[in-house]
């Protein structure tokens, strides 16, 4: 298992709160995100400005795709690896804005999310969550 997947359990069970980073007490599916670089890594990477639900819906801007695409690896779809970051689009036309975490691979794959009503949740890596996927990220190499 990468050390990321073991990070990630280890925030399952963590409350959905918008724009929290904290293990245990509250975190949104970026605040996952940031939580598992600062496990990971250390310090995150750059500061996160305040950011409404919608994103940036309303502009259009891919602002989550852009951030990712400053401090992760960008990969094709396929093939998966446990411990990729996972970027979806939650409806036609909108903004990708749901981030996760490859945790399981093959026949049953699976995911780690902090879902809004949930928290942090493993879920199934399930066709209508496939079809939402629109790009796949690698964490660097150990900095």
């Amino acid at each position: 298992m990468s050390a990321v997947v073991a990070a990630a359990r280890g925030w399952i069970g963590t409350p959905y709160v918008h724009q929290a980073s904290c293990r245990g007490a509250g975190c949104d599916c970026l605040g996952l995100l940031r939580g598992l670089w600062r496990d990971v890594y250390g310090a995150e990477p750059e500061a996160v400005p305040a950011y409404t639900a919608d994103w940036s819906e309303p502009s259009g801007e891919e602002r989550l795709w852009s951030a990712a695409a400053r401090h992760l690896i960008p990969k094709a779809l396929e093939p998966a690896a446990p411990g990729d970051v996972l970027l979806f689009r939650m409806r036609d036309g909108g903004v990708a804005k749901h981030l996760g975490v490859q945790a399981d691979c093959g026949s049953a794959p699976s995911f780690i999310h902090a879902y809004s009503g949930r928290g942090v949740v493993e879920s199934a890596l399930t066709p209508p969550w496939a079809r939402r996927l629109v790009a796949r990220f690698a964490f660097p190499e150990r900095m």
